[in-house]
């Protein structure tokens, strides 16, 4: 936990859990990525409907500590709301990981209108029980592997690959599945980690890799299209319920506008950045889908055991 964090942390308890007028939205991306122009948007979006009454301070790129330690924070009243990653929530509420099982989605937009539904208000009330409230989910996309030296079209050429994954388990089972070497690490720690040869490469949507100029390290990516992730907007349960139904409102209202943007922006990302990255060096391949499909079939025996409810109703919505 950085000084920073621990001195917000000093001052809230001083301050006797007192609203102030000036709320913090934190995140981990940085400029250019839809999470930071969506977060800027859903400041002057709540600062506006609030008619001036609450005041937003974004603190973007990982200044308030990693997602894990954003989301604790979160929770402890220490900021007041995140963007966060669904790997790093997955650890406080597990069943945010289920949104993450193997080619569930055929795409972004049918995963969000699964997440905007039932199954959305069913992982809420999950969150809420962990200390956190689910605003709305915003878009991460859907993850492919990028390697420092090849291409992996099939289950077999991942085989032994050191791969950096999310805190997440879900990608960590998917990843053991394939017989590749997953490991966690942070975001903001990938890019010398991959310099350095911990890992052979990693996988996220094509915006992260190309915003964080990991594209430039890992040069060869394999469309392998194996998980969608979400980016939960999240509060801490205790700054929500100390509000008043209009202000509540008002921050789901900037949720679900500035959510539309970051949405459209995400998805015009994985539509156009096959080229531009292309442009720029990067060597593309098609994966082998339906042989990766089946050697990562056994995850849902694994989950469906032990959340049957949420797998089934997942399923049952990702199909229709």
């Amino acid at each position: 936990m950085g000084y920073r964090l621990m001195a917000l942390l000093a001052t809230t308890m001083i301050a006797g859990g007192a609203h102030a007028q000036e709320i913090i939205f934190a995140h981990g991306e940085n400029p250019g990525n839809p999470r930071y122009v969506a977060a800027e948007k859903w400041a002057e979006l709540f600062a506006e409907c609030t008619g001036g009454a609450q005041s937003v301070n974004v603190a973007p790129s990982a200044t308030m500590g990693d997602d894990v330690e954003m989301l604790a924070s979160a929770a402890a009243g220490v900021i007041q709301v995140t963007a966060n990653s669904q790997g790093a929530m997955s650890q406080m509420v597990p069943e945010i990981g289920l949104i993450g099982l193997p080619f569930l989605f055929e795409d972004q937009t049918k995963a969000w209108a699964v997440l905007d539904g039932e199954v959305g208000a069913m992982l809420d009330e999950r969150a809420q029980q962990a200390g956190l409230k689910v605003l709305g989910f915003w878009d991460n996309g859907i993850r492919h592997v990028s390697h420092v030296s090849k291409l992996v079209p099939s289950p077999s050429d991942i085989a032994g690959m050191k791969i950096r994954t999310p805190p997440d388990q879900m990608t960590v089972d998917i990843f053991d599945a394939l017989d590749a070497a997953p490991a966690p690490l942070a975001f903001s720690e990938l890019p010398s980690a991959l310099q350095s040869g911990v890992f052979d490469g990693q996988e996220n949507p094509l915006t992260n890799t190309y915003t964080s100029k990991i594209h430039e390290i890992t040069p060869f990516i394999t469309l392998t299209g194996h998980k969608y992730e979400s980016t939960p907007v999240v509060a801490g349960l205790a700054w929500w319920s100390g509000l008043d139904e209009a202000t509540q409102s008002c921050a789901l209202q900037a949720t679900a506008e500035a959510g539309k943007l970051q949405r459209d922006m995400s998805l015009e990302a994985n539509n156009s950045l096959r080229a531009t990255m292309e442009a720029e060096g990067v060597t593309f391949a098609e994966a082998d889908h339906q042989a990766y499909v089946e050697a990562t079939a056994s995850i849902y025996d694994k989950y469906s055991a032990e959340f049957p409810e949420l797998v089934e109703a997942l399923r049952a919505a990702a199909s229709e």
